[in-house]
């Protein structure tokens, strides 16, 4: 939105001015007039209102699809993961869009504008049963049509909305962290919380969609609980359009697309694969790379500042700070890794957990039971009682020993959710394990519409696990790929992150087919069986637990190893 360059006129006082940052005009702004918590506001009311869109959606989708469209336990499972994978996926399209062309700003007008239509259409085809009920009942043919056509229409609005989640999520987190200049020792400060406190948002956007949206969806209309996230995400882009006038809009360093200057240190570096090292150690000692300990790291990306034919002709060759940016966005790679087994975790709470909780008894009272999708609540109650105490209490508390501005390393903060999460796979386990006896000592195995007499409660630890899990893990991965990237690429970098999660429901979706063909067929139950009292979620979860374990063990020690970006925080 902003121009590249700065008008002369009406410019701020010197001492007040934001470097690096012009408003919606390309002005200057004044620290005080701008950015900071008031403008954070705007952006993240835009943003509760997509969490709660889409938990609204993603929360409760495999009990429409294994009741509205009757689908399989196992076909629902996959088909849930896999467009909570595209979701998240999609994201480093929509960071390309926004970093090398559109901007943040006009990217995440446009994405929920999408976004918006893809929830009406949705909407839509919820109501397209009652209308082709009311006037096919006698004409099979014609009902099946209407239903082939709901179901397509249903699937379309569905991947219409991660399009649009593609531009809104990259951009909303690093506009609303762009609003704080890091460079001001307060504002830095504010930055480090503003990724927690944007969290604990989010957290309660969910909370309300799973305590409303979930219960509106199983006992009044599915049509109604669509429609609500679609009025919901219309009223949180107004509410972004309003704070247009106060937001910061951070200049770029460099014209020059920042994904092509990347990939051109790549190239290079390919090309000049054969160059002798001592023609690349007399040019690291010329542009005085060595002494830093950054600069040694994947030294291969050094030939980049060579030209291809050896020569050093201006134009031909890569700067030093384009081979650092390289640097510091390959060095992102373990990390990313090793975080995938933690996103597989991830997705079991809206699928597999849910399904048990359909299966266990959950009235309050005599005439009122809970939606199963709304124990995921729990994960966001763990979440909103966590962060405050986190933020106000153990940082602090660390931030004295440690001396570091964030109490602990952002990749500490991360090893110890991974950690947690692990735990929390373990005790899914024990209580799945309880569940199955359950079953079999009340002769309930081959009965799975009768509600099984034990508590849902017993689910609770485990969600609740969950929730601190991603108070370390998912908050310090954002902070993580904000702070670890150049400037020009912070979409990027929160795609980066939201990609772990894209790529661990596909990992997630994959090994549950995977796992349903192996202990399936032959007329066996799988692990997934539709009947779960003849399943064996309790393999599964422990399978997982083994995998998170393994994963930390790696994880590890790639994070012992790494070197953090020189001036980011640690």
């Amino acid at each position: 939105m902003a121009a590249s360059g700065v008008s002369e006129s009406r410019l701020p006082l010197l001492d007040d001015t934001v470097d690096g940052s012009v408003d919606y005009k390309g002005r200057a702004v004044s620290r005080f007039s701008s950015g900071g918590w008031r403008s954070a506001s705007f952006i993240i009311g835009v943003e509760v209102a997509e969490r709660f869109a889409y938990y609204g959606i993603e929360s409760n989708l495999i009990n429409y699809l294994t009741g509205s469209l009757g689908q399989s336990t196992a076909a629902a499972a996959a088909n849930v993961n896999a467009w909570a994978g595209m979701c998240s996926l999609l994201p480093l399209l929509g960071a390309f869009v926004a970093d090398s062309f559109l901007g943040r700003y006009r990217t995440i007008v446009v994405a929920s504008a999408i976004y918006i239509l893809g929830l009406g259409l949705l909407t839509l085809s919820a109501i397209l049963p009652s209308i082709s009920s009311s006037g096919c009942e006698n004409t099979n043919k014609i009902v099946s049509c209407s239903h082939q056509f709901q179901v397509i229409l249903f699937f379309f609005s569905l991947y219409l909305v991660g399009i649009g989640q593609s531009g809104h999520k990259p951009c909303v987190q690093a506009f609303g962290a762009d609003q704080f200049d890091g460079q001001n020792p307060e504002e830095c400060k504010a930055k480090s919380s503003f990724f927690n406190w944007w969290y604990f948002s989010l957290c309660a956007g969910t909370l309300v969609a799973l305590w409303m949206l979930n219960y509106i969806q199983d006992n009044l209309s599915w049509a109604l609980g669509f429609g609500i996230p679609c009025i919901t995400m219309t009223i949180g882009l107004v509410i972004f359009l309003l704070g247009t006038k106060t937001y910061r809009f951070v200049i770029k360093g460099d014209e020059r697309n920042p994904f092509l200057r990347i990939g051109r240190v790549f190239i290079l570096a390919i090309k000049n694969w054969r160059t002798s090292s001592s023609a690349i150690a007399i040019e690291e000692e010329a542009h005085g790379t060595l002494p830093d300990k950054s600069s040694c790291q994947f030294r291969f990306l050094n030939k980049a500042l060579l030209a291809p034919d050896g020569s050093k002709e201006y134009g031909k060759l890569c700067s030093v700070n384009e081979v650092e940016e390289a640097k510091a966005v390959l060095r992102l790679g373990p990390i990313w890794a090793t975080s995938l087994v933690y996103a597989i975790v991830f997705a079991q709470p809206p699928t597999f957990f849910t399904k048990q909780g359909v299966t266990m008894d959950r009235s309050i009272t005599p005439g009122f039971s809970i939606p199963a999708a709304t124990l995921q609540s729990f994960v966001s109650l763990a979440i909103i009682s966590f962060l405050p105490i986190y933020d106000r209490i153990i940082v602090p508390i660390a931030r004295s020993f440690t001396r570091k501005p964030a109490g602990i390393t952002i990749l500490q903060r991360i090893g110890a959710g991974l950690f947690i999460s692990a735990i929390s796979m373990l005790i899914a386990a024990l209580v799945e394990i309880k569940r199955l006896r359950t079953a079999q000592e009340c002769g309930l195995v081959d009965m799975p519409n009768v509600t099984i007499p034990m508590s849902v409660w017993w689910l609770v630890p485990q969600y609740a696990l969950a929730g601190v899990s991603n108070v370390f893990t998912m908050v310090g991965l954002q902070e993580f790929f904000y702070d670890q990237v150049p400037n020009d690429l912070r979409s990027v970098g929160l795609s980066l992150y939201l990609s772990i999660f894209g790529v661990g429901s596909f990992l997630s979706s994959f090994l549950i087919s995977a796992i349903e063909k192996a202990t399936g067929g032959d007329g066996r139950d799988s692990w997934f069986a539709n009947n779960l009292n003849r399943g064996h979620l309790d393999y599964f979860y422990l399978l997982l637990a083994g995998l998170s374990f393994a994963a930390l063990a790696v994880y590890m020690y790639f994070a012992k190893s790494y070197i953090y970006n020189k001036g980011n925080r640690t």
